[in-house]
């Protein structure tokens, strides 16, 4: 036979449970459009990301701009420089994928207020562009680290 408060906690569990479920997947479209894109720095400025606060769009502008002008760099760039770079986009690489991870796990939890909840998925979303960028560059690095050692 089957408890009313049984039931009853089932209902309160599901509803609970709801809107976690798939909590990451379901951020937003820009999220998911970003997972399709192969390169952010070939996209039109009325595709890009859209952010909850203008600094990220800012931030995200200036970073985009830096990127753009490393990938003409590396066309006439020394193989030493190239080299160095590899190594700093690498580190970086890492701590933005932790970075990643966190703000991920946090959106997960489900304890966030409305305001903390925009500001982690609008870095989120920074976090995932930043991170195609730089494995954009560092692919693109090592192709030229690799032909000029040849």
């Amino acid at each position: 036979m089957l408890n009313p408060n049984d039931e009853a906690n089932k209902e309160i569990n599901t509803a609970t449970e709801t809107p976690l479920m798939g909590i990451v997947e379901g951020i937003d479209e820009d999220l998911a459009k970003l997972d399709a894109i192969d390169n952010i720095l070939d996209l039109e400025e009325v595709d890009y990301p859209k952010f909850t606060l203008a600094k990220n769009k800012a931030r995200f502008l200036r970073m985009l701009t830096w990127y753009k002008n490393k990938e003409e760099w590396l066309e006439v760039a020394p193989l030493s420089g190239v080299s160095k770079l590899f190594k700093q986009q690498t580190k970086e690489l890492e701590g933005i994928r932790s970075n990643k991870l966190d703000y991920e796990m946090e959106l997960e939890t489900g304890t966030l207020t409305p305001s903390q909840r925009s500001y982690r998925k609008d870095e989120l979303k920074m976090c995932k562009v930043h991170e195609k960028m730089a494995v954009h560059l560092i692919a693109k690095m090592q192709v030229k680290i690799k032909s000029g050692r040849r």
